[in-house]
């Protein structure tokens, strides 16, 4: 049994399975959370929930620098409680104590601006850092990856830090009745307007992860970081975790599922996907419509696959149809108007 402390900023559709899992290993984990009814599903998992959000900053400092382990799972667009975190990382290495700090960023990092028009070639290999590194510094999340690279160099070897990379993540957990972003925003969409969209051609194509696949890749890349040495890490931060390999569906090949998915559930007359008019954008993800779900983004998780670890989970076919629709299709959808939220992949 392990003992050590962790604190899980945002223990939500990632982040509680994450939690589930440390909670068997026998961490002991503390949980920020912001709905008193979600602080309750927390605690019943086996955690202690503290109430607050990404902005309470002096919170987040005060409870990284109480703890062996940090993993932020909230988001991979608010810099200020990352900025927060790695304060609270600062303060430990002046006692003298170690730490441990794992965050999410997202492979829109490698979005190359297709907007769904075509599929790239360009695949990305976290085993080369000089890969990752070469997105453009205003790509999607790597203001925040850069600033977590900067502390890592300032730390030293007095710290262990790292970014969990993900692509389009999607499954479904029937204890925590959560879903993910991408694929459900696109059947909601559907549900309000009668058909499955995509954007441009619906030709680019992303990899993708079952979410608790992901889980067991972050307690995987944790066993992996405890047992190496600090001067160990600094070597390469950057840890994709996909289950695609070669077989990466393409946006029309999503749309085309939830079209099809949603005609044989009578909910929709016609199957055929169609481009979505930009006019429309608002009741998918905006402004961000077209990096979110018209995006390149190739990966692939060759550290975490030499770490031991293989996904097991069903694909992504076999999880919409028989996970995530059936829960979908009970939700009221008449006021739904988009998803205003940040995506983390």
């Amino acid at each position: 049994m392990s003992g050590k402390t962790v604190f899980i900023v945002g223990p939500g559709f990632i982040g509680w399975n994450v939690l589930d899992l440390l909670i068997g290993e026998g961490y002991i984990v503390t949980g920020l959370v912001r709905r008193r009814e979600h602080a309750e599903g927390i605690k019943a998992s086996g955690a202690t929930p503290v109430m607050g959000d990404l902005n309470n900053r002096d919170l987040i400092v005060e409870q990284s620098a109480q703890h062996d382990i940090v993993i932020h799972t909230a988001t991979a667009d608010h810099l200020p409680s990352v900025q927060a975190v790695l304060n609270g990382v600062k303060k430990r290495i002046e006692q003298g104590k170690p730490t441990i700090f794992i965050h999410t960023s997202g492979t829109s990092v490698l979005d190359d601006g297709a907007k769904g028009m075509f599929k790239s070639d360009k695949v990305f290999h976290d085993s080369a850092r000089e890969e990752v590194d070469s997105v453009p510094q205003d790509a999607p999340h790597r203001a925040i990856d850069l600033e977590i690279v900067k502390m890592q160099k300032q730390f030293g070897d007095q710290a262990k830090l790292a970014i969990m990379i993900p692509p389009l993540i999607y499954g479904f957990n029937p204890k925590h009745k959560r879903l993910t972003i991408q694929i459900p925003t696109i059947t909601r969409f559907a549900l309000k307007h009668g058909f499955a969209p995509y954007v441009g051609k619906g030709a680019a194509v992303e990899s993708n992860i079952h979410v608790m696949d992901l889980a067991r890749a972050y307690i995987t890349l944790l066993h992996h970081i405890e047992q190496s040495t600090a001067q160990e890490t600094m070597t390469n931060p950057y840890y994709f975790c996909e289950c695609t390999g070669d077989n990466e569906p393409s946006w029309y090949d999503v749309a085309s599922l939830v079209g099809e998915s949603l005609h044989k559930a009578g909910r929709i007359q016609d199957p055929k996907p169609r481009e979505v008019p930009k006019e429309l954008y608002g009741d998918l993800f905006g402004e961000f419509t077209e990096p979110v779900v018209g995006l390149n983004s190739r990966s692939r998780a060759l550290r975490l696959r030499e770490l031991g670890w293989e996904p097991r989970e069903k694909d992504w076919k076999s999880s919409y149809v028989e996970d995530e629709l059936p829960e979908l299709l009970r939700e009221e959808t008449g006021s739904f108007s988009g998803y205003a939220g940040a995506v983390a992949s």
